[in-house]
């Protein structure tokens, strides 16, 4: 039942329940009428970290669901939190918050891992209790952790770990004695290490930049900060379709463009710095030299307005019909009195501009939690009803203040150390911190990597040739190892995963040594004496086994190997005739005091016919396998033009990270 609940949850998807824990005999319309009321009285109570919290997918969502296949009326709901963990943490942190203000509920809290509380604290968790055990055992109730012990022989208090008890039972225990059913104090402590820093930790997570956007984006985001969330995921995620609505823009023309202030949370203001973008040439954006002192602001405000764009092209125009003012609904002003009630306003006087600029927050979120229905608007349709329903933007005005603007946040925090991320993996992977410090100082170097060409010419000639070799080495035999690993069921077992040298690219050797070998100069590696080890294992192994076999089967043998050998001949006779070899790079050589030319495969192409057969055997050059491999993913990867592909994830996934590309052709 259990994993079957599980594969029902999405991936990064966390799904929540709130119980009424003290039994009664309360009809199920008293019941409903109980838990409505207690959702209003919640959301008022965690409005003022709501309102100032910035989702990355979707918000959190208490509605009162009613009894149903075994489960008790309750209030619920599900996040998706996307590629934003800290989203799923900021709901239990406010999940033990209810519960510590409100009693007389208990919460139930799982992912599709499961019970991802108990994973925190692996390390301390009896040995009775694993993910088959553990269903309908885990509550945050008053503030705390409790987990539904097995009797023991120190109290029979508890359900055997054989026994799954339903919500109801569960609920009851609870009640009846909660003491017993507390988590243990490493256990505890295990979960608020990791929910440590909260609430304080919802400001540090955003990050402030300067961005030059259209005037109509600036208005809607002065309005609806957390609008900034589907923008940057519909960029994020584009497709070529997307940009098709980019090439003319309709809804946010580029000659409105004003710098501001941009809110964002450090996952999105990652999300959107780390991507390379090209804007069509018809939608008027242009970038600055990267050496003009705004080029940063430029470049986000151009992928913001391309958001945007992307958001308002998925959707029709809102309708023109006004919407009724928010204090028309009659929770309203019970909202309003709560929020009082919770000290929201801090108390400022009522009419002040603080308390304007509060309330306008508090009616957005209104909207969009305590009074929003089924059929809500999309991101998109949003955007456009703002465009709609705000006064028209002072172009003139806004420009005034630029001059005036707040200072932008440091964003020092994305260069991580090698120091913090060997620590970092220490205590997440438990000991595979050496290879993750060797590729944090590339990952550090990328933003250096568009210099790189230039850097390495200082560089001794001899030392260029090692390093270069070195790097294409380790995508080469990278790729290598990657095909000949051996993968279970569980997935595909990475050559890195068990490597005790873990290699590194260095990004300056990197682009002399592409610069180098992919760009027709005459300079190029040999690969031969790399395979040379391995060829000599394998006709020693061929040898041993042929040793084995009777005259019959080696006389077979021969005679299958002459006739492959006949027949690739012929093969290479028949390709001679066309381009196709043209299109390989091939090894160097030295035969009699002549070099053979990579880049020239038909060099003798001026020689008869007869002549030519009778030099097949320097004709036929061995292709350099290195090379051909590293030029066509690199190929790829340019043809990804910045978005996800085949090529990318599959050097991601070989622990290979290659710096921007730096040319500009």
């Amino acid at each position: 039942m259990e994993a079957l609940q599980r594969r029902m949850i999405e991936e990064d998807m966390v799904q929540y329940k709130l119980f009424l824990i003290q039994p009664g005999s309360s009809s199920s319309q008293q019941t409903e009428e109980r838990l409505t009321h207690l959702v209003e009285e919640i959301l008022a109570k965690v409005a003022p970290l709501l309102i100032q919290y910035i989702w990355q997918h979707q918000p959190i969502n208490l509605k009162y669901h009613p009894e149903k296949g075994g489960i008790p009326a309750h209030i619920g709901g599900s996040t998706q939190f996307g590629d934003n963990v800290e989203d799923e943490w900021f709901i239990v942190y406010l999940l033990l918050q209810i519960t510590e203000a409100f009693p007389e509920l208990a919460a139930r809290v799982e992912d599709n891992d499961g019970e991802f509380l108990l994973i925190e604290a692996a390390d301390y968790l009896p040995k009775w209790l694993n993910p088959d055990t553990s269903e309908n055992r885990v509550f945050l109730y008053k503030g705390e952790l409790h987990i539904l012990p097995c009797p023991s022989k120190s109290t029979s208090v508890g359900f055997s770990k054989d026994v799954v008890p339903s919500v109801a039972q569960a609920l009851e225990l609870l009640y009846t004695h909660p003491e017993v059913c507390r988590a243990s104090s490493k256990i505890s402590l295990a979960l608020k290490k990791r929910l440590e820093g909260y609430p304080g930790k919802i400001k540090s997570g955003l990050h402030r930049a300067h961005c030059f956007i259209p005037a109509g984006i600036a208005t809607v985001l002065a309005q609806r900060p957390d609008l900034i969330a589907p923008a940057v995921s519909a960029f994020y995620l584009r497709d070529p379709v997307d940009l098709q609505a980019c090439r003319t823009f309709k809804t946010f023309p580029p000659d409105t463009r004003v710098l501001t202030l941009v809110t964002f949370t450090r996952c999105l203001y990652a999300q959107l710095q780390q991507q390379q973008f090209t804007p069509d040439r018809r939608s008027g954006f242009t970038l600055p030299p990267r050496s003009h002192s705004q080029y940063k602001a430029h470049e986000l405000g151009l992928k913001l307005a391309h958001g945007f764009e992307i958001l308002c092209s998925r959707c029709r125009l809102p309708s023109s019909e006004p919407n009724a003012p928010v204090s028309c609904n009659p929770q309203w002003k019970g909202f309003m009195e709560s929020l009082s009630r919770n000290g929201y306003f801090h108390g400022e006087l009522e009419g002040s501009a603080r308390y304007r600029e509060l309330t306008r927050s508090a009616e957005n979120f209104f909207k969009q939690s305590v009074a929003s229905k089924s059929s809500a608007l999309s991101p998109g349709e949003e955007v456009l009803q703002l465009l709609h329903s705000c006064e028209p933007f002072n172009l003139e005005e806004m420009k005034k203040n630029e001059s005036q603007l707040p200072q932008e946040d440091s964003d020092s925090w994305l260069d991580i150390t090698a120091q913090d991320l060997e620590q970092l993996l220490q205590e997440r992977s438990g000991g595979r911190a050496d290879v993750g410090s060797q590729n944090s100082s590339s990952t550090k170097q990328k933003q250096h990597a568009g210099d790189a060409e230039e850097r390495g010419k200082e560089k001794e000639h001899n030392l260029e040739e090692e390093e270069a070799g070195y790097s294409l080495v380790a995508i080469s035999q990278g790729m290598k190892n990657f095909l000949k690993a051996m993968s279970s069921h569980e997935g595909a077992e990475l050559p890195w995963s068990s490597a005790t040298q873990p290699f590194n690219i260095d990004p300056d050797s990197m682009a002399n040594a592409l610069g180098r070998l992919l760009g027709g100069k005459d300079e190029e590696l040999d690969s031969d004496d790399l395979d040379d080890s391995d060829n000599d294992d394998e006709e020693e192994e061929v040898e041993e086994k042929e040793d084995g076999f009777c005259g019959q089967a080696e006389m077979k043998g021969t005679e299958t190997l002459d006739s492959l050998k006949r027949y690739m001949d012929q093969m290479d006779e028949e390709l001679m005739k066309t381009n196709v070899g043209q299109s390989f790079k091939r090894t160097n050589y030295n035969k009699a005091g002549a070099s053979g030319d990579s880049s020239h495969p038909s060099a003798r192409d001026d020689l008869p016919r007869d002549n030519k057969l009778e030099e097949k055997e320097e004709e036929i050059q061995p292709l350099d396998v290195d090379v051909n491999l590293v030029t066509n993913l690199l190929e790829s990867l340019s043809s990804q033009a910045g978005l996800a592909g085949p090529a990318s994830n599959l050097l991601q996934s070989l622990g290979i990270h290659l710096p921007p590309n730096s040319d500009p052709a």
